[in-house]
């Protein structure tokens, strides 16, 4: 990356972290959290901070980060080493609670941010779209398709995306209704990202 692109991203960045677009719409203020660089070889695109990681400004420093890093098979010095993984979820601030569990990223975000921001990831080799709003975003399937449909048929997409249900301790009954998951999903996945970073 020459110094002038190096410049660029890192206004970009800047305007990221000072964003103050849903303010309003924020229960607890904005503060955007995702880890992107330029060099990074994986994509992980997620929904949007929850309100543990709002709290840390780390993503996914939660119980879904935990199920999440053992899905890729990597230790949490890999996962938070911007130079090799991308953590860019739909919306960087959390958007609070609904009565369901929390509301959808603030479509303002994507919108801004999401196009800028990947056009300066030009060497991702791998991107993984971890629920239903990064999963319609990368891969625009039919809107009729559940997400159980869609994630059966993973290998639709590969190998430059694999869809993801979310590693969310609420799904943990789907993934027990869904063992396919662990049992082809996961050694694929494992196997994308050792590659990917070059093991």
């Amino acid at each position: 990356m020459t110094t002038a692109d190096s410049s660029v991203f890192a206004r970009l960045r800047s305007d990221i972290d000072s964003c103050d677009l849903c303010r309003e719409h924020l229960p607890l203020g904005p503060r955007p959290v995702l880890q992107a660089h330029p060099s990074a070889r994986i994509l992980i695109v997620g929904q949007a901070p929850g309100s543990a990681v709002h709290k840390t400004g780390i993503p996914f420093n939660d119980p879904s980060g935990d199920r999440l890093r053992r899905w890729l098979g990597v230790n949490e010095t890999i996962f938070y080493d911007e130079q090799h993984i991308a953590l860019v979820p739909m919306g960087f601030c959390y958007p609070g609670r609904g009565n369901g569990g929390d509301l959808p990223p603030r479509h303002e975000c994507a919108k801004t941010w999401r196009s800028p921001l990947l056009s300066h990831l030009q060497h991702i080799e791998l991107t993984i779209a971890v629920g239903r709003y990064a999963i319609d975003w990368h891969l625009q399937p039919n809107k009729a398709s559940t997400l159980t449909e869609i994630v059966r048929g993973w290998k639709d997409y590969t190998p430059a995306v694999v869809p993801l249900p979310h590693p969310s301790p609420r799904n943990t009954r789907w993934l027990q209704r869904n063992p396919w998951v662990k049992a082809e999903i996961v050694p694929y996945l494992q196997q994308r990202v050792k590659s990917a970073l070059g093991n």
